[in-house]
């Protein structure tokens, strides 16, 4: 008799229930739905809250069988929280240790406070088939807190963390046998368009699709235009997303008289956005730190060139410049750069902008599952 199997997920994602099902974040909930497909009982461990309201940016997990245990979401930014925490710890220990026990397969959502504990106490569990989907910055380049650092080494070292693979955005040399290169996806095999020249003597469209905060850097973006249109290139920006900076963003497009340059949107249907960048030559995000930059593995995958920093595994996706256009977060040389490009011609944008629509189409939700599938099922 086939035995039943389990899979435990450790997560800091907020849960709400209603009407018996549990939600969440529905870029994690989709993904998590792939995964426990593959197994008979599901274990999440994670944050829960009272709240019965649910937005269009919450999903609810697919899977019959799921379980939740409750854990706090807790942070270590002042001394009480790090006192309260100390207090909570035993209890965080206890659950994750029992579950861990009952489980078949252990998977961590990283980076988070949550996970950190949960990977501590899988060194326990040396046996157990384990996967971490690590969503953030992955680059040993870069500079990063402390607890990042301290979760991606105790992830990646064989001795302390056995049986692991670690799925991480973009290939890095020098990385242990653990770490993994893994993508993600937004859309079909079936939503695949060929390539379609663009005419770069027009005026250009650039998509700009993220959270209004300070880490994705809406105003630099705007500011971009700006600049744009002052050295004599037509161009317009369509925002679409939501946020703490977007009255600052709207106040700031008025006030320079922008209006009929930036069409600000906050959050619309992904029909609306897919739509958009059909038609865009560029989607851009100059921010300051990426894990997966869904936003730009968009725009690539219908034929718009993508604007980036030189963050995370940005360059590794755009090819080093053969695909995309790699800025300066600075303004002055980020235009100066967007310039240069422009310069090159219609033939060599439209050579970028098929590389970059090649390699995207690559990455589809199909291929996805297929290699969620194989981490699963042969561990």
């Amino acid at each position: 008799m086939k035995r039943n199997k389990t899979l435990a997920i450790f997560t800091l994602v907020e849960h709400k229930e209603l009407n018996g099902k549990y939600y969440g974040y529905a870029p994690y909930i989709s993904e998590m739905n792939m995964w426990s497909s593959h197994f008979d009982n599901v274990i999440v461990v994670g944050p829960y809250t009272d709240s019965k309201s649910i937005d269009d940016m919450e999903l609810s997990y697919s899977h019959q069988n799921l379980k939740l245990i409750k854990v706090p979401s807790f942070n270590i930014k002042s001394i009480y929280a790090s006192l309260k925490l100390l207090t909570q710890l035993p209890f965080m220990f206890v659950k994750m240790f029992k579950t861990m026990n009952r489980a078949d397969h252990l998977h961590f959502r990283c980076p988070s406070n949550v996970s950190a504990v949960a990977a501590l106490v899988q060194v326990f569990f040396p046996n157990k088939p384990k996967s971490t989907k690590y969503a953030g910055n992955w680059n040993p380049k870069d500079n990063q807190p402390i607890g990042y650092r301290f979760q991606k080494w105790l992830l990646a070292n064989r001795f302390l963390t056995k049986n692991m693979k670690v799925l991480v955005y973009g290939d890095y040399p020098d990385q242990s046998k653990s770490v993994v290169p893994f993508m993600s996806a937004t859309y079909r095999d079936d939503e695949k368009i060929p390539f379609v020249k663009r005419d770069f003597s027009v005026k250009l469209k650039f998509v700009f699709i993220g959270a209004m905060v300070v880490g994705k850097r809406p105003k630099l973006t705007v500011k971009i235009i700006e600049a744009l249109k002052h050295k004599g290139c037509e161009v317009e920006l369509h925002m679409f997303g939501d946020g703490d900076l977007i009255d600052d963003i709207k106040s700031y497009v008025n006030n320079h008289h922008l209006e009929k340059d930036v069409i600000i949107y906050g959050n619309r249907d992904k029909s609306e956005v897919k739509s958009c960048l059909k038609g865009a030559h560029f989607t851009i995000l100059p921010s300051k730190s990426e894990g997966w930059p869904k936003a730009i593995a968009e725009g690539m995958f219908f034929g718009a060139i993508p604007v980036s920093t030189k963050i995370s595994c940005l360059p590794w996706i755009l090819g080093y410049g053969n695909r995309g256009i790699l800025i300066s977060e600075e303004l002055d040389e980020a235009v100066s750069l967007i310039l240069n490009e422009l310069d090159k011609g219609d033939e060599y944008l439209n050579d970028m902008a098929n590389n970059a629509l090649i390699w995207a189409q690559e990455y589809t939700l199909e291929r996805l599952s297929k290699e969620i599938e194989t981490i699963a099922v042969s561990q």
